[in-house]
Parts: structure tokens; sequence; C-alpha cells
């Protein structure tokens, strides 16, 4: 089994190259639609840019690497809100639930939300504006993962986009697909790959592509009304690829494999593959507490991201942030507090992100002595 399964991985690499040959087309720069399903709401994962994909696990997972869904065999539910450039009024809001099903494998679904305000509605003949509108952005993503060995996990996920901005839509559907594999002495290196947003085509449609025109030239007069054509774009494609290793730095005090560390660093390293925008490379390191408390920080790299006069994102490409778990009661839950904040080019302020995680059972902790 083990020789299928590290045939399988190198397999699975080989085939992320080759997906990477194709992508990172500069001519595509700024034709895909749907920009949100790059957005990332969940707090501890954008810590790190969302470079995780090699051990993401639990319900974030959704948004990083579906395969990171099995990870976890407990119930859990998270909420998660962002300011989306502080002070633009663009707000993130994400509720997710993941739910075990046995040897099955784990269940989950993810609904985000993003609002935009009110905006000013103009048209031709009220230049000034004649009231406001509220675009409204949302995405649900069904999800399905399953541990295959003791070394690899696997999922999918399926994604249904709406985009409503006052009188005009587009509807779509995306799907993911990830794969996980962990070895080690202590299943302590992480190598992972996902592919997502692969999935139909998305176009514009609605009576605000209706315009009514007078025909002057008949008489009596009479108004014919006509539909401006919109165009199909597609959705943002990207190959993940991903690898990390935990570094325990009290091994010499744990009694057996099994037993976890009270302090632990994290070092990862991703390399993304973008269909529309340029492709990223970047490296982080997280480190934990006894699980109970964790630091995370990544700077993701992109052609021309140091020259605000070149760059195509507003990031600067630094990430940081923080967890704080506990449990409530003694045989309660376990609740997670996360943030994070991504620095972006003037004059945004930046994106703050702010997530809550309940898990039902004991997360793992050390299991030695706090010496």
């Amino acid at each position: 089994m083990k020789r299928i399964s590290n045939k399988a991985l190198i397999t699975a690499l080989a085939l992320g190259v080759s997906f990477s040959a194709f992508a990172g087309n500069k001519d595509r720069v700024g034709q895909s639609g749907a920009p949100e399903l790059l957005m990332n709401p969940w707090a501890r994962s954008t810590g790190v840019f969302g470079m995780n994909v090699a051990y993401v696990g639990g319900i974030e997972a959704m948004k990083c690497n579906i395969a990171g869904l099995a990870q976890d065999s407990t119930l859990e539910v998270g909420l998660s809100r962002g300011a989306y450039l502080s002070g633009a009024g663009i707000d993130i809001n994400n509720l997710a639930v993941g739910v075990p099903i046995g040897s099955a494998g784990v269940l989950g679904i993810n609904i985000m939300s993003i609002g935009f305000g009110d905006i000013t509605a103009t048209d031709y003949y009220n230049p000034e504006g004649y009231g406001t509108f509220r675009p409204q952005f949302l995405n649900v993503e069904l999800g399905y993962a399953r541990q295959f060995t003791t070394h690899i996990n696997g999922g999918f996920s399926m994604t249904y986009v709406s985009e409503q901005m006052n009188n005009i839509s587009a509807l779509g559907l995306s799907f993911n697909g990830g794969v996980q594999y962990v070895t080690g002495k202590r299943d302590n290196f992480h190598l992972g790959m996902t592919l997502c947003n692969l999935g139909t085509n998305m176009r514009f449609s609605g009576p605000g592509f209706a315009v009514n025109t007078d025909q002057q030239q008949s008489t009596p007069t009479y108004v014919i009304t006509g539909r401006v054509p919109s165009d199909k774009f597609e959705l943002p494609t990207y190959l993940g690829m991903g690898l990390s290793y935990d570094f325990y730095l009290d091994e010499h005090h744990l009694t057996s494999k099994d037993s976890m560390p009270m302090h632990k660093l994290t070092i990862l390293g991703n390399f993304t593959s973008n269909s529309f925008i340029n492709d990223y490379l970047g490296a982080g390191a997280e480190y934990s507490y006894r699980n109970m408390f964790q630091v995370r920080a990544a700077y993701r790299y992109e052609k021309g991201i140091t020259d605000p006069a070149t760059s195509l994102t507003m990031f600067v490409g630094f990430s940081a942030g923080a967890t704080v778990q506990t449990q409530i009661g003694a045989n309660g839950p376990h609740l997670a507090v996360d943030y994070s904040y991504r620095p972006t080019q003037r004059p945004a302020n930046g994106v703050h992100m702010f997530s809550l995680r309940f898990t039902r059972g004991t997360p793992a902790v050390s299991k030695d002595s706090d010496e």
C-alpha cells in the first residue's frame, strides 16, 4: 500500500507541474471573473496567506485544500467576518460546518457572503444618481473529504456562485479537488496539492441590460426595447502546491510517537500557479504552544509586487496572525479565536479577518509534563 501511495503522490505532483506550465499567462491577466473565489474568509489560514495547503485541517480547509477537511473527526462549526480594505465598506461574512460520517469521511458546507454597502445608482438620464443599490455576492460550497490511508487525505467540493448587482446577475458552478500526504518519524512532513475553481463560464444578464429607444420617424412614436449583450467570463482557476515540516522543539521530552509537543515550529513553502493573474511563491512559519496559543507570519511574492507602479495586486506580500484556543466548561466544546492582518498598498488600509471556531471533543495537546 505504501508503494502504491508513493506512486500516486509522484503522479499527482507530475500532473501539477504540467498544469503550471500552462498557467500564469500574462496575456490573460484580468480576463477572469468571480474574484470572490480567491478570497479566503478564515483568519487562521490567511495569517499565512492561505499557503498552508500541505497541513490545513478542519472547516477552513474548504477554502485552502479540501483534502484537509478529513483531518478532524469531530463536529466543527465556524464563523468569520472580515473588513476587506478597511474603510471601503466591503464586508465578508462566513459560516461553515463540518460533520463526520464515521469511517466514510467528513461532509462540510461553507457559506460566504460579501457585501459592498450602498452604491449610488446612475444612468444616462441621471448622471448624478437617482438612488442606491446594494451588490451582493454569495458562495455556497459543499465538500467531502476522506482519509484513504494513514498517510493520504483526498477530497472534492462544488461551489454555487451567485453575483447580484441591482437588476443584473450571474450564476455559476465551481469545482475543487485536493490531496494531502504526510510522512516522517512523527508524521511531521506534509505535502499538499489543490486544483481550484474549475467550472462553468458565467455571464451577467437581466433587465439592467435593456435599452429603450424612441422611434421618432414613425407616427405615432413608439418605443423599442433592446438588450445589450454581455460576454461570458471564466473562473479564476489555480493550482496550489505546498509543503511543510514540523519541528518539535521539546522532542527529547516526548515519550511516544503519539505524544504531542508543548512547543512546535512549522515551516512552510508554497507555489501557486494562476491562470489569469501572476503566479505566487511564498514561505512562512507558525509557532504553537500546547496547541492552545499560536502565532504565524508569511510572505508571498509575485512579479512586480515590490513596485507599486507595476504591481497587479493590492497586497504588499506580508501577513500575520494569532490563535487562542480553550475549552468552555469541563465537558463543553473547545473555542478557538483567530485573527489575521494583511497590509495593502495605499490608500487601502489593509485586510482584517476574525474567526470563531467551535469543536466538539478535545483537540490535541501535550500528553507530557510541563517540564
